[in-house]
C-alpha cells in the first residue's frame, strides 16, 4: 500500500500520507508528495490541494535513520518548494504533532488549519541540528523573529491556540471535521488573485534587526540551557541570515549550517540519546503479549522530601495517592510542602488553579497502615536502613491486597532481601526515583531475581504515564547511576590528597558540561550522610569536616565556604585538613591538569560501566548513558558516559586507567570487557 494517496472531492485534491507511527518524512512519503504535487499542477479539474495525514499525528519530522546515509530524491527542501510555488492554493490539515520537516511542510503551505489538541514545533536543536528544509528562514517570516527565535532555539513546540495569534495557523477547527474543513477553507480561497507565500512575506521580518540586542538578551537568558551546545548558536545565525539575506540566499546559509553540524560530533551524541531513551524501554526477556496490571490507586510509605515527591508524579498524573506516615507532624509538614510546591510550580503558570486543587483532592494523607490495603501500588520510601525497610516489607504483605506490587525507593539496597521478607517477591521490585522526584526525569527501574514479568512490564508502562523515562537495572549496590557514582567520588578523594584543590576538581567537570562537580555535590547532599557522630573518629576528610561542623550547606560551610545566598568560596581550612592528610599519605604533592583530572575520575566510571554491562546488570551501554544523561546531569551532548568512551576510543579509556591507578600507587581493576572491545577496537555502542 502506497504511504501518499490521493482522492477528488469535486475540485479539490485531497493528498493523505499514511506512514506509520509518526508520518516520517521518509524517501517514500516526499516522493509521494512530489508526485501528488505534480499531478494536481497536470490536472485542469483540480483547483486546490489540501495536505493531511491518517493516524495519530501529522508529519512529525524527518526519518533520523536517513541521517548519514546517501541522499535518496527528492529531497524535503524540494518537495516544499514545489508545493509552495503551486499556482493552485495549498493547505495543511494538522492535528496531533506538526514538528521539524512536518512544520516546514506546514509553512510551505498557503494555508494552515488545525485543530485545538494540536502542537507545532521545530525540535531538530535537540538532535544538535537546526531545521535543514527552509524553517529557519521562512518561520521568522510568518510570525517575527521574536516568535520564531524561542522556537527554533529552544526546540519547545507551541499549542495550536499559540500558534494561532501568532499567525503561524490561519484558523483552529473542530476535532472531528479536519479534512472537512481544509476541503472547505480550500474551495473558499479558490478565487482569490494571490495565495500566501511563506518565502515572499516581508511584513514582519524587519521588526527586529540582525544587531539588535534582542539577540544578546536572548543568549543571557537562555544561558544555562544553551551551555556547551553548538547548535542553539547556529540557529541564532540563520535566524539573522533570515534578517539580512534574500530567501535563497538564507537558505543557502541554513544549509551549510545544517550540513556543519549534521557530520558533527554533538549531532551524533544527541542521536544517540534519542534512540537510546527508546530503546532504554524495551525489555529483551520479556514477551510481547506479556499483561499489564491494573494500577487505580497508589500508596506511598513516608512523606518526606523524597516521599512528597514521588506523589506528586502520581497525582500529577491523575492517580489517587494514600500518603503514609508515623507522626501527624511529619505528615502535615510532607503534605504542606507538596501543595507548596505545586503553589509554585502553578506561580510559573506550569499548572492552573483548577489542576492544583484536583492534584491535592486526589491525596490522601494518613497515620494508619490499614489505608493502604487496597491500593494496587505501594511504593516505600523510608530510611535507608536495610533492617527498617525488611520491618516494612513485612508489614505491607500482611496488609496490601493480594496481587498489588510492593516498591522501594532505594538508592544502594538489594531488593532480594527485601523481596524475601515478603510471601509475594514476585510482585517487588525497586522503583528509583531521583531528587527531587517530581522534576528529575529518570526512574531505575530494579528488578529483583523473583519479579515477574508482568510487575516488571507494569512498572514500566507506569513510568510513562507518571512522564519518566525509565531503565531497568539488576539488583547490585548501587544498581547502574550511584555504583558508577562510587568510583568517581573515590578518584577525587584520592587525586586530593595528590595536590588537586577541590575546586579544581570540581571545575574540570563543570567545564566537560557536568551541573557540578563532586565536592559540590557532596555540600549539596550533606557531608554527613550517612556520617555517625559517635563512632567517628577522624579517619577521613570527611569525618574531620563533620566534625568541624563543617556539613555542607545547610551549615554554611563544607568543602567550600558559603556566604548567605549560597555562594561558594574556596576555604583555606579545608585546604589545611587536605594537607594534614597528604602529608600522612605520603603521596607526593603535584599540579594537575583538568584534561587529567578529567580522566582519573571519568575513567573509572567508564571502568564500572563495563562491569556493569559483564555481570548483565544493565541490558544495554546505551542504557547507561539514558540514566547518566537524565539522573546526574551528564552532558547529553557527548552522548552518555560510555558513547563518550566510543568516541575517544577505549584503547585510550584502557591504557588511561592504568597510568593513573599507578600514579595514585594502586593496581588497575580493569573490566574484562572493556579490555577486550579495546583490543579488538570495537566499541560499546
Amino acid at each position: 500500500m502506497s504511504v501518499i494517496t490521493s482522492r477528488k472531492d469535486g475540485e479539490v485534491l485531497v493528498v493523505t500520507s499514511n506512514n506509520p507511527p509518526v508520518n516520517a518524512l521518509g524517501q517514500a512519503v516526499r516522493a509521494g508528495l512530489a508526485d501528488a504535487m505534480a499531478a494536481a499542477a497536470a490536472d485542469d479539474a483540480i483547483k486546490a490541494v489540501v495536505i493531511a495525514c491518517e493516524g495519530r499525528t501529522f508529519f512529525a519530522g524527518a526519518d533520523i535513520t536517513e541521517f548519514g546515509k546517501p541522499p535518496v530524491g527528492p529531497s524535503l527542501p524540494e518537495v516544499i518548494d514545489m508545493i509552495e510555488a503551486s499556482a493552485k492554493p495549498v493547505v495543511a490539515a494538522i492535528h496531533g504533532t506538526a514538528l521539524g520537516g512536518g512544520l516546514e511542510v506546514a509553512l510551505g503551505c498557503h494555508y494552515r488549519l488545525a485543530v485545538a489538541s494540536a502542537k507545532l514545533g521545530l525540535p531538530e536543536v535537540k538532535l544538535g541540528i537546526l531545521p535543514g528544509a527552509g524553517g529557519t528562514q521562512r518561520l521568522p517570516r510568518v510570525v517575527g523573529v521574536a516568535e520564531a527565535l524561542p522556537m527554533i532555539v529552544t526546540g519547545n513546540p507551541i499549542p495550536a491556540a499559540r500558534a494561532e495569534k501568532i499567525g503561524l495557523v490561519d484558523k483552529l477547527v473542530a476535532e472531528d471535521g479536519l479534512v472537512e474543513s481544509g476541503i472547505a477553507h480550500a474551495r473558499a480561497v479558490i478565487g482569490n488573485a494571490e495565495h500566501p507565500v511563506s518565502s515572499r512575506r516581508t511584513d514582519r521580518i524587519g521588526e527586529i534587526a540582525s544587531d539588535s540586542d534582542f539577540f544578546d538578551e536572548f543568549r543571557k537568558a537562555q544561558m544555562r540551557r544553551l551551555k556547551g551546545f553548538e547548535a542553539p548558536e547556529a540557529c541564532i545565525e540563520a535566524v539573522k541570515a533570515a534578517i539580512d539575506l534574500p530567501f535563497e540566499d538564507g537558505v543557502k546559509k541554513e544549509r551549510e549550517l545544517f550540513s556543519r553540524l549534521v557530520s558533527g560530533s554533538q549531532s551524533k551524541a544527541l542521536r544517540h540519546v534519542f534512540f537510546a531513551e527508546r530503546a532504554a524501554a524495551k525489555i529483551d526477556d520479556i514477551p510481547k503479549d506479556t499483561p499489564v496490571l491494573p494500577v487505580r490507586k497508589v500508596g506511598i510509605l513516608g512523606a518526606g522530601t523524597m516521599g512528597g515527591g514521588i506523589a506528586m508524579n502520581f497525582l500529577t498524573a491523575g492517580y489517587p495517592v494514600t500518603i503514609v506516615e508515623r507522626e501527624q507532624e511529619a505528615l502535615d509538614r510532607g503534605v504542606s510542602i507538596v501543595r507548596k510546591n505545586y503553589e509554585r510550580s502553578a506561580a510559573k503558570g506550569r499548572f492552573t488553579d483548577a489542576q492544583v486543587r484536583t492534584a491535592m483532592n486526589l491525596l490522601t494523607p494518613t497515620l494508619d497502615y490499614n489505608d493502604l490495603a487496597d491500593c494496587d501500588l505501594v511504593i516505600e520510601a523510608v530510611f535507608e536502613n536495610m533492617d527498617v525497610k525488611k520491618e516494612v516489607f513485612r508489614t505491607l504483605d500482611g496488609i496490601v491486597k493480594d496481587g498489588a506490587i510492593l516498591a522501594s525507593n532505594t538508592s544502594y539496597l538489594n531488593i532480594d532481601e527485601m523481596a524475601a521478607a515478603t510471601r509475594r517477591p514476585g510482585s517487588v521490585l525497586g522503583l528509583h526515583f531521583f531528587s527531587p522526584a517530581n522534576v528529575m526525569r529518570l526512574l531505575e527501574i530494579v528488578r529483583a531475581e523473583k519479579t515477574d514479568p508482568a510487575v516488571l512490564k507494569t512498572a514500566m508502562d507506569l513510568s510513562k504515564k507518571i512522564g519518566k523515562v525509565a531503565v531497568v537495572a539488576g539488583v547490585c549496590f548501587g544498581f547502574i547511576g550511584n555504583r558508577m557514582l562510587s568510583p568517581r567520588q573515590r578518584a577525587a578523594q584520592s587525586i586530593i590528597l595528590q595536590g588537586a584543590k577541590p575546586w579544581d576538581v570540581d571545575k574540570a567537570l563543570t567545564d566537560f558540561g557536568m551541573p557540578m562537580g563532586p565536592f559540590q555535590m557532596s555540600d549539596l547532599a550533606g557531608l554527613d550522610l550517612g556520617w555517625d557522630k559517635a563512632n567517628s573518629k577522624g579517619e577521613t576528610i570527611r569525618d574531620v569536616l563533620c566534625e568541624r561542623d563543617r556539613r555542607g550547606q545547610k551549615t554554611g560551610k563544607g568543602y567550600y565556604d558559603y556566604d548567605e545566598n549560597r555562594r561558594p568560596t574556596p576555604s583555606k581550612e579545608v585546604e589545611a585538613v587536605i594537607a594534614e592528610f597528604a602529608a600522612r599519605s605520603g603521596l607526593e604533592q603535584r599540579q594537575f591538569s583538568p584534561q587529567e583530572i578529567r580522566e582519573r575520575l571519568l575513567f573509572p566510571m567508564i571502568n564500572e560501566g563495563a562491569k556493569i554491562l559483564e555481570e548483565g546488570m544493565a541490558q544495554r551501554a546505551s542504557d547507561i548513558d539514558t540514566v547518566w544523561i537524565n539522573g546526574y546531569g551528564w552532558p547529553a551532548y557527548t552522548g552518555g558516559p560510555m558513547f563518550w568512551a566510543d568516541t575517544i576510543g577505549l584503547d585510550k579509556v584502557v591504557e588511561g586507567l592504568k597510568v593513573h591507578a599507578r600514579s595514585a600507587g594502586a593496581e588497575p581493576d580493569i573490566s574484562r570487557l572493556l579490555e577486550d572491545r579495546a583490543a579488538k577496537g570495537e566499541t560499546f555502542n
